[in-house]
């Protein structure tokens, strides 16, 4: 009797932690609103303030497959910038990533990423690591626009000022027209997290 219950016990456990390994994690970020949305298989978790991609810097939009995790990168292309509990969602190094510049959050800020704070990036990064990368989908849809639209004239003003500031900067200090983001590598310490991009019809990057 005691061998029967144990092993039911056993069986119960394990369809547990393949359940868990098999739920599909959904995050939608709306550009308009500046939000990003977290449900897994179907049940609403989290509701966050982001950044997405600036005037000439814009982040894409559509169906896409996370298939890279990195707990501490930093970007090749901008500077060495961190970006912590970095997800992947495209080829071209677009990611879903905490940032240090959280008062921008809630506007359109980014040189075409996705930012969180740093709280809610590590919690969405435990989240994927858990459920599995390839179980993560990332859906983008809204522009920055209607962001820059919403936030008033003010906010356009700013991001006009920080665009020609950038393309001051630029003028001054040209960078190779052939460099591409780098996000397979990093100066990191910590696991990277790496599956290859699936090739599936509907979250096929771009």
């Amino acid at each position: 009797m005691g061998r029967s219950i144990a092993l039911l016990l056993s069986a119960i456990f394990a369809t547990a932690i393949i359940g868990t390994a098999q739920a599909e994690v959904l995050i939608k970020i709306d550009k308009s609103s500046q939000t990003l949305t977290v449900s897994r298989d179907g049940e609403p978790l989290y509701t966050w303030p982001v950044s997405t991609g600036r005037t000439g810097h814009a982040t894409p939009s559509g169906a896409f497959s996370a298939f890279r995790m990195e707990a501490d990168h930093y970007s090749k292309e901008w500077d060495d910038a961190p970006m912590p509990h970095s997800i992947f969602f495209t080829k071209l190094g677009h990611a879903i990533h905490g940032t240090y510049d959280a008062k921008k959050l809630g506007t359109p800020a980014s040189h075409g990423c996705v930012r969180l704070s740093p709280a809610h990036a590590a919690t969405l990064f435990a989240l994927v690591k858990q459920n599995g990368v390839t179980n993560t989908k990332v859906v983008l849809t809204g522009s920055e626009q209607v962001a820059l639209a919403l936030r008033g004239p003010e906010t356009r003003r700013a991001e006009d000022t920080r665009r020609l500031n950038y393309a001051d900067q630029k003028a001054q200090f040209p960078r190779s027209q052939n460099i591409q983001p780098d996000y397979q590598q990093s100066n990191s310490v910590q696991p990277s997290y790496y599956l290859p991009q699936l090739e599936n019809p509907n979250f096929g990057y771009r």
